[in-house]
């Protein structure tokens, strides 16, 4: 019986440490790392398109304005915001997944001409359906780690939105294994894993109590640091099968490694919430370490007219009140400091809202455009087809490369230097112009290096965005916010990619045609050799781009002082008043046991056990 007893104790804590694992923080972190890792299909349009293309005998404008109806899908998430302000994650989440296997489940139905050919509006609203799970996936775990980690959220957006950048290499590997030289299955693999990792996970990604923790940064480290091996691995891996012809049992294995290192911060979750799991026991084993003082409240000044401490902290002025019946247009152009929280039309019509929406649909617009045109670049430009791959996978990987280094070194600059985030998107913009001039003049294999340029810029942009708005606006928004500010980028990609490089292209095309004495027939599809294809499209795209470096500037210069201030202290305000009410007891009601927290030399918050009387106040203080 003893050791039954033993052993009913070891399986009472295996299952208390497993609750703790699946219910903390650090695997809701974790999931959404897995739903951000497959939700990067818009960025695999590139190896697809070609495709679609040959099969329903589209023209480049054509397949530009499909890419379009992608990028409206992908980016105009306003609807998964409104849904988020008002329901949980989940509902987010459930509505993506959805979405995502219905839209790409039709396309490949399409392709594979296992219905009637599609017309061109099905293939535009199948592809724009299935594109906006993509909003739905980053609204309901992007911006939930991002309220669940405010202090930290450049940080988090560069890791979550790095992670995105990343999914198409990960995908593309997957994808050689699973279905081996049927290059139309791609379209059914990004249709049903995404949607199937988003419904495991439904009920782990959620809002929690925001808790202060002293190593949260190095966590965080830790897992920049298994991704950064997995970004490596999938270099050398591209680099490899450039130069060797995988078998399939080959792709397998490399396919095992790639989901063994995006399973490794699995390790990271299980000793961070192990360590949390351990000081909670100890605090509830050795409540003698606590050092308990008792001070009398005095009631005429802490209770007028016998209300209770709860009541006082909620009351509302009759200002306040007052204001909350003001229609929400009447102060549209009053907005509040920056750093407040924004209502939803004051953000939309702010200055600062406008400069920033203008900057990124010029920058955002011009590297997806070249991002979705890489696979008629390359082709054009004489490249073998495995070659253009290689710049698919080399765009996936610098894209997720910009996305880290923008969160984190921007973060590490705002908090040692005060330098302003907006200035770090204004250095993007600039970089981003000689990728641009790269593809115009057609350098000798200098789009290897342009599809570094481009991957990194577009990546660098996307958490430098998200960020800024969230800090100027506030949070209390940020799900319908953070959505408004993705259409920036297909409004700059249906001006510079369908509007300028397809009309351009199939403009040129068509007097290749002409000159050889062809004519195009119904259906053919419409191909262009050599530079000229794209040459004029890129010059107007980096002139585009500059303007919207140099607008961006007026951002920088508008926002230097917010910056230099303390912008998070309101947050850590809010984290130490949260414990010092957890610390606290009410007033009344006879002896009853209550927690009480207490923190260690090492700024770590434990647990610990209390007993408060009637009429006094308990709080711990560290030994």
């Amino acid at each position: 019986m003893v050791f039954a007893g033993l052993r009913g104790g070891q399986w009472a804590s295996a299952t208390g440490l497993g609750l703790q694992v699946l219910t903390g923080r650090w695997f809701m972190v974790f999931a959404s790392f897995l739903i951000m890792a497959a939700s990067g299909a818009t960025y695999m349009f590139a190896l697809y398109s070609g495709d679609i293309k040959s099969a329903l005998g589209y023209d480049q404008t054509t397949l530009n304005l499909l890419s379009f109806f992608k990028d409206v899908g992908a980016n105009v998430g306003v609807l998964s915001g409104l849904i988020n302000e008002v329901t949980p994650p989940w509902v987010v989440l459930s509505l993506g997944a959805v979405l995502n296997f219905f839209g790409y489940f039709m396309i490949w139905l399409a392709v594979t001409k296992r219905i009637s050919k599609a017309q061109v509006w099905q293939m535009c609203l199948y592809i724009c359906i299935g594109a906006n799970s993509q909003a739905f996936a980053n609204t309901g775990a992007l911006v939930t780690c991002v309220k669940n980690f405010p202090e930290s959220r450049g940080v988090v957006l560069g890791l979550l939105k790095g992670f995105v950048g990343l999914s198409g290499a990960i995908l593309t590997q997957l994808y050689h294994a699973i279905y081996p030289d049927k290059p139309k299955s791609l379209i059914l693999l990004i249709g049903w894993l995404p949607a199937a990792i988003s419904f495991v996970f439904l009920r782990t990604i959620r809002i929690m109590k925001i808790v202060r923790q002293s190593n949260e940064l190095k966590v965080f480290y830790k897992c920049l640091y298994i991704s950064l091996g997995l970004a490596g691995f999938l270099m050398v891996l591209i680099i490899i099968q450039n130069k060797v012809q995988f078998t399939q049992s080959e792709y397998g294995v490399s396919a095992a490694v790639v989901l063994l290192l995006l399973f490794l911060p699995l390790a990271v979750v299980v000793k961070e919430e192990f360590e949390i799991w351990k000081r909670k026991n100890q605090s509830t084993e050795e409540p003698s370490r606590l050092k308990i003082v008792t001070d009398k409240p005095n009631v005429d000044t802490q209770r007028p007219n016998s209300e209770t401490p709860l009541e006082a902290n909620h009351q509302i002025p009759v200002t306040q009140t007052q204001k909350s019946h003001v229609s929400c247009w009447r102060n549209v152009f009053q907005p509040p400091n920056r750093g407040d929280d924004y209502t939803i039309l004051q953000a939309l019509f702010s200055i600062d809202m406008l400069i920033l929406f203008f900057a990124t649909t010029c920058g955002i617009g011009g590297t997806l455009t070249a991002i979705d045109n890489l696979g008629q670049i390359g082709t054009s430009l004489g490249y073998p087809t495995p070659t253009i791959s290689t710049f698919v996978s080399l765009v996936s990987i610098w894209n997720y490369l910009g996305r880290v280094v923008a969160g984190f070194v921007s973060e590490i600059f705002l908090n040692k230097y005060k330098l302003p985030r907006p200035l770090m998107l204004t250095m993007t913009l600039f970089v981003s112009c000689i990728g641009h001039l790269l593809i115009a003049f057609n350098v000798p294999n200098s789009l290897y290096a342009a599809s570094v340029i481009i991957g990194f810029c577009f990546g660098a942009q996307w958490p430098l965005l998200f960020a800024i708005i969230s800090e100027i606006f506030g949070l209390k928004y940020y799900s319908t916010l953070y959505n408004f500010g993705s259409v920036a980028s297909p409004v700059g990609l249906y001006i510079l990619n369908v509007r300028v490089t397809g009309h351009l292209y199939d403009k040129e095309a068509t007097k290749q045609m002409k000159a050889l004495g062809l004519r195009r027939k119904e259906g053919e599809e419409l191909a262009c050799v050599g530079v000229e294809c794209f040459k004029l499209a890129f010059l107007i795209i980096t002139a585009a781009t500059l303007l919207g470096a140099l607008v961006s500037v007026v951002l920088v210069v508008r926002t230097r002082d917010f910056y230099r201030s303390d912008i998070y202290k309101k947050f850590r305000d809010a984290a130490e008043a949260a414990e010092m009410d957890m610390a606290m007891v009410g007033v009344g009601g006879g002896m009853r046991p209550s927690m009480t927290r207490t923190r260690f030399g090492a700024g770590k918050w434990v647990s610990g056990q209390g007993q408060s009387g009637s009429g006094s106040c308990w709080t711990a203080h560290s030994l």
